[in-house]
């Protein structure tokens, strides 16, 4: 079991940016229209911006407001299908004997979207990628409880999802939308996180378990679980 708190969250997806927006979704949650929007970054400069893919965008324009006056902020970043679109054109290149571009590689590797936060931000602080399954979320909340329990006084986790391509669509069934969600953790017992192991399988959540942890969120909830395979999370509120 791990304790800490959740200081301040943000959240993006086409057509749900504000807060107000989050929470009519979180009353009535629906996929929203299929849109190629992508979230405002004007705070970075537009050459800096050319090179973001929307996956980028999304997980810059949740996590810079939360980072901002937080220097040496180490970030937890989870993406259980990264660069998909990227990497895809990427493969289209090669069935067509076309040449590569070492750009559009180097943008496409699972770290790409930390490498290019610590250049952008000149942040040196501790960064961990990671790609786990179903449970990500739960994954990167361990990654950044050992942080804060390391001393750190608070752990950026940022947790995004692009809508792969449609080729993709036999395989990949657990994007509904393209979304993001950060928090700014910090230490504390506002919360705790547990796993266990439950003696026969239980259903998975309807929706991503970052969407659904904004839903409990946004709900004043106490609880909520995420089951995946054979792992059971336990998310509780004590206050």
């Amino acid at each position: 079991m791990i304790n800490f708190n959740i200081a301040q969250w943000r959240a993006w997806a086409p057509g749900l940016e504000s807060v107000d927006d989050w929470q009519a979704w979180s009353r009535q949650p629906v996929v929203p229209p299929v849109s190629d929007a992508a979230p405002d970054v004007s705070f970075l400069p537009a050459m800096q911006r050319r090179r973001l893919s929307r996956l980028a965008r999304m997980a810059f324009s949740v996590a810079w407001p939360l980072a901002e006056g937080r220097p040496d902020l180490p970030l937890v970043f989870i993406s259980r299908h990264g660069e998909t679109p990227r990497t895809f054109e990427i493969l289209k290149d090669l069935a067509a004997d076309q040449p590569l571009s070492p750009t559009q590689f180097s943008l496409s590797v699972h770290n790409a979207v930390i490498g290019l936060w610590s250049i952008m931000r000149g942040e040196t602080s501790e960064m961990t990628a990671l790609a786990a399954t179903g449970d990500g979320l739960e994954h990167g909340m361990l990654e950044a409880a050992a942080l804060l329990n390391e001393g750190t006084p608070a752990v950026l986790l940022v947790i995004t999802e692009e809508q792969p391509p449609s080729v993709y669509a036999p395989w990949v069934d657990d994007v509904p939308f393209p979304y993001a969600v950060g928090l700014l953790l910090t230490r504390g017992d506002d919360w705790q996180l547990q796993l266990s192991s439950p003696t026969k399988p239980l259903p998975g959540s309807d929706w991503p378990h970052a969407l659904d942890l904004l839903r409990t969120l946004l709900g004043n909830q106490l609880t909520c679980q995420h089951a995946w395979k054979n792992r059971l999370w336990t998310w509780q509120r004590n206050r």
